[in-house]
């Protein structure tokens, strides 16, 4: 296999072998809220990868403990090992650390826990309703909204002494080096936060996720990659039609129609290059029925990375060698 793809005489094959090996640590697979728009099942999601070669996938879900996920695909596609991660959220009372704990024991084990997605206070705030035509916060759109939702969103002080439940999740997490902590959906002073507080608690691993990511500046990244953390990249933020993708909320008046993807590739790309690809994971946050599947996702993302120059080396290190190293594959 070539170190680079050729600006001429490029083949279909290559991205294909890239798939093989690869991890997809980021994938959405049901059951999800009826008012979603559809997903693919957690046995198709594992089916597709192993027949594409890829290592293994690790399981997001919103509302609840993927590794019970994770435990009933392994149960069932006996030759493919799949992990799922935790996403608190205001339905198991965001950041209680009673729900990290049964995550962390249900079935195999979580191996990531996250300070969740949608439910985040940065996530609640800026949602928004398509109202006359134009975008309007949740919270000034949806009566109730800011006493209801606002008022049990996750939200991570950004100075004085953290809450007793952020303590214990840290030292929780702290305590099982194959676990990685995962920003989730915060604000950039918020996930500089999270990396501050877990690295003092002594947590391992730390990924700051990729909407989290998208708000610091490069050097802010770059300083986070020094320092061992890693960076999430998503084929989605890049790759999609424009239009909702997961609904947190059953309301109907609640789905979010702020949540677009925009053509960003060329700045997406550019920023893994600013930074360097040493710390980054890239995943495809896939699985909803708008988009491609997971695999599709992943194969794209790798073309695009061999069509803007990045080698077959660094692709290797953003979509095996560090999820690998995430996930505890080869502790």
């Amino acid at each position: 296999m070539a170190t680079y793809e050729p600006f001429y005489n490029r083949t279909m094959e290559l991205p294909e072998e890239l798939l093989i090996g690869a991890i997809d640590s980021h994938v959405h697979a049901g059951p999800v809220l009826r008012s979603n728009p559809g997903h693919f099942d957690p046995i198709q999601v594992a089916e597709m990868a192993r027949d594409a070669g890829l290592r293994t996938v690790l399981y997001y879900d919103v509302f609840g403990w993927a590794s019970g996920t994770a435990w009933m695909v392994n149960r069932f596609v006996r030759d493919f090992r799949t992990f799922g991660g935790y996403l608190m959220n205001s339905c198991h009372d965001g950041m209680n650390p009673r729900a990290v704990k049964t995550a962390l024991n249900l079935g195999d084990g979580c191996r990531m826990i996250s300070f969740g997605s949608h439910c985040t206070y940065h996530s609640a705030l800026t949602e928004s309703a398509l109202v006359d035509g134009k975008l309007v916060p949740f919270k000034d759109a949806v009566p109730g909204f800011s006493e209801k939702e606002l008022a049990r969103a996750i939200r991570i002080p950004l100075e004085g002494e953290p809450p007793d439940a952020l303590k214990e999740i840290l030292d929780m997490v702290a305590e099982r080096p194959e676990v990685y902590l995962n920003t989730g959906h915060v604000s950039g002073e918020e996930a500089l936060r999270i990396v501050e507080l877990a690295q003092a608690a002594g947590v391992a691993k730390i990924l700051v996720a990729h909407p989290a990511r998208a708000l610091l500046s490069i050097e802010d990244q770059k300083s986070l990659a020094a320092k061992g953390v890693f960076l999430e990249a998503c084929a989605v933020d890049f790759g999609g039609p424009a239009m909702p993708h997961t609904h947190y909320y059953v309301e109907r008046e609640l789905m979010d129609m702020h949540s677009v993807v925009h053509g960003k590739a060329m700045r997406w790309m550019q920023g893994i290059r600013d930074v360097g690809p040493e710390q980054f994971v890239l995943a495809t946050d896939y699985g909803v029925r708008v988009l491609p599947s997971p695999v599709e996702g992943m194969r794209m993302m790798i073309s695009m990375l061999l069509y803007f120059g990045f080698s077959v080396e660094e692709i290797r290190t953003m979509t095996a060698t560090n999820p690998a190293r995430l996930i505890g594959l080869d502790d």
